[in-house]
């Protein structure tokens, strides 16, 4: 089965931190977006991997983000 998962990367100092919206305890950071990216994602198998071996439930990805523009 294939799940979707929602990532929010944000500029830090060090170049960007990623984290899952639907797992938010799947988190790193990157020199760059794409390393940001991979580390994610790379993240996410490993956290998959985890929680299989320990017979817990896996969050379903189910988030949807949009932006909201507003004149500031």
């Amino acid at each position: 089965m294939i799940n979707t998962y929602t990532a929010k990367y944000t500029k830090i100092d060090s170049g960007y931190m990623g984290q899952l919206v639907d797992w938010p305890e799947v988190v790193t950071e990157g020199e760059s977006l794409e390393e940001c990216r991979e580390m994610l994602e790379d993240a996410l198998r490993l956290m998959v991997e985890a929680f299989r071996e320990q017979n817990r439930e896996i969050p379903i990805g189910r988030a949807l983000m949009e932006q909201m523009p507003v004149e500031v």
